[in-house]
């Protein structure tokens, strides 16, 4: 809970109580590994914050002539907001799935006490601003790194970006992700040895 009371803490002119208010809201939950945090089809509930581990997110492809298989369209590691925001803001079920790539430790709060929060302080509205900015700053960066690079660039853009978790991500979610079968991404990865 320290890093995000951390978070709380960082904004100016919120005092030490009214940050542990908040916080308190958070609800901690620890998911083993490949555990579903949120089936497609159900309106999502919570807004997480993970402490620790990484979560993935992914639909369901299905074609007639080949057997269904998952899409990974985004990852998020520690120190991060998630959510299946579409759904959470909406109230409408999700199209997509998310679960834990390994053991995860997040602190979640609830959507009513989201909006109690947004009618008791101003801090609430601004976290709820940051929080979807960050969302929709991802989703911008995929999509353009979806149409500007290469297979091989965005490899090296996940490995950055999550340094410490890429051995711990199945290689057929990595491929899906960066758009490429499991083989392609296999070749790539004995060129950069």
């Amino acid at each position: 809970m320290e890093k995000l009371l951390n978070i709380y803490n960082s904004i100016e002119g919120l005092s030490k109580e009214e940050a542990l208010y908040h916080v308190n809201k958070f609800e901690r939950m620890v998911f083993p590994k490949k555990t579903m945090i949120l089936n497609e089809g159900t309106v999502e509930d919570y807004l997480y914050f993970i402490d620790k581990g990484i979560i993935r997110f992914f639909v369901n492809k299905v074609h007639p002539t080949e057997p269904p298989k998952e899409v990974t369209f985004s990852f998020i590691a520690e120190n991060a907001f998630c959510s299946a925001y579409d759904s959470f803001i909406t109230r409408t079920p999700s199209s997509y799935n998310v679960k834990t790539v390994q053991e995860t430790v997040v602190y979640r709060i609830h959507y009513d006490d989201i909006q109690e929060l947004y009618k008791r302080s101003k801090v609430g509205n601004y976290l709820g601003r940051i929080s979807a900015e960050n969302l929709y700053v991802r989703k911008t960066q995929r999509e353009i790194s979806l149409l500007m690079h290469s297979a091989e660039e965005r490899y090296l853009n996940l490995v950055k970006a999550y340094p410490k978790f890429i051995q711990e991500i199945p290689l057929k979610h990595i491929a899906s992700y960066i758009g490429i079968t499991p083989q392609a991404l296999s070749r790539i990865r004995k060129q950069l040895l």
